[in-house]
């Protein structure tokens, strides 16, 4: 445990490192051309991979070795970060979509162990300032169902809720498959096994001082592979940020996601942006676009899907958003090279963050080496 004033001083810290909307990226390999270039490129704050169930070092792909990450490892890396200028503004984390964790999602007899481990590390991660992790509640992971082209002949994924190809972009083996089959898959159930998680946990993160939040289910579709989709309607977002009233029980604000869903209709995305902004359950943004909403759409450039990205971000600004916006998704472009991150190579992450600095400038007043 952490006394009082520890916790105090990481909270100011958080405060301190989430001053006013800024851009952000997301890399899962740390290495000193990313951060260089992050640097040359004015994305000072970092978002990395990692978190609880990894097996690697914090953005690496360097073997842990042990049962899980501790707080010298994440104090070690936030130096690492920091000595280039850079702040980490967050954690983004899967645990739920390993096999490991699934007795949380359903309710197993490993449960309350698999929580303690979980919060021991999450409690590490405070302790060594890390302000936010964001993780989802998708156990067989985020679904597409195939490829279509887009400006140019750019690769994006697409969805098509009447299609026959519909897969998992996690490779879920006929072992994964088969212990899902053992499992209460029901919306009941898992409603109830998630309420068990954020009760157990929101006090870990207070305690901490690290904000949790979860990303929406991608596509927000009510099941898939005979497991349920809890987190893909407005509702669904108010009763999770109600099971636990308090700042730590939040919202990893995937813009996309929240595009594709129903309710994202006739403005109604920008209803939600303001609703869970003025009420400080947005912990950060992943800024992108798609082209419709579901039953059928696919993902698209950040300035030509159907949601207009100005009036986006002036809402979150109007609300008082204090937070990060990141790139995500970027399209597959002719001839990009990798780069460790999310989706989307240099080229095509590059656009988008020049994109997204552009708009805090137009929207905020504020030039970009303050953001």
């Amino acid at each position: 445990m952490i006394d009082n004033r520890t916790s105090r001083a990481i909270r100011q810290i958080a405060v301190v490192r989430h001053d006013g909307m800024k851009n952000a990226w997301a890399i899962r390999n740390a290495t000193d051309e990313v951060l260089e270039t992050s640097v040359q490129l004015g994305v000072k704050n970092i978002i990395f991979y990692g978190g609880p169930g990894v097996d690697v070092l914090p953005a690496s792909d360097v073997p842990h070795g042990k049962e899980r990450n501790t707080y010298e490892d994440y104090v070690a890396f936030r130096e690492r970060i920091e000595s280039y200028g850079l702040t980490i503004a967050g954690c983004e984390n899967g645990f739920i979509s390993t096999p490991k964790f699934y007795d949380i999602a359903f309710g197993g007899p490993m449960r309350d162990q698999l929580i303690d481990l979980l919060a021991a590390e999450i409690t590490d991660m405070g302790r060594a300032g890390i302000p936010i992790l964001a993780y989802n509640w998708m156990p067989n992971s985020v679904w597409r169902s195939g490829v279509t082209h887009i400006r140019g002949g750019t690769d994006v994924t697409a969805w098509d809720s009447a299609a026959g190809d519909q897969s998992s972009i996690m490779d879920i083996s006929d072992e994964t498959q088969a212990l899902l089959d053992e499992y209460d898959t029901s919306p009941e159930n898992m409603w109830e096994c998630l309420e068990y998680w954020i009760k157990a946990i929101t006090p870990v993160a207070e305690a901490a001082g690290i904000r949790l939040g979860i990303h929406p289910d991608d596509p927000p579709v009510p099941e898939l592979g005979g497991v349920s989709r809890l987190l893909g309607s407005f509702d669904a977002y108010k009763r999770l940020t109600s099971i636990v009233d308090s700042p730590y029980n939040g919202i990893e604000f995937c813009q996309g996601t929240f595009s594709e869903m129903e309710d994202a209709k006739d403005d109604g995305i920008y209803e939600m942006i303001k609703y869970f902004t003025e009420r400080d359950k947005v912990l950060y943004v992943h800024f992108r676009n798609v082209s419709d909403t579901i039953p059928k759409f696919h993902e698209a450039f950040i300035n030509t899907g159907y949601v207009d990205m100005k009036r986006a971000m002036e809402t979150y600004h109007a609300a008082g958003y204090q937070g990060v916006f990141m790139d995500d998704h970027c399209p597959e472009i002719v001839g990009d090279t990798a780069f460790p991150g999310n989706w989307g190579g240099y080229r095509s992450r590059i656009f988008a963050q020049g994109y997204i600095q552009a708009m805090l400038e137009a929207v905020t007043g504020k030039r970009p080496d303050v953001f």
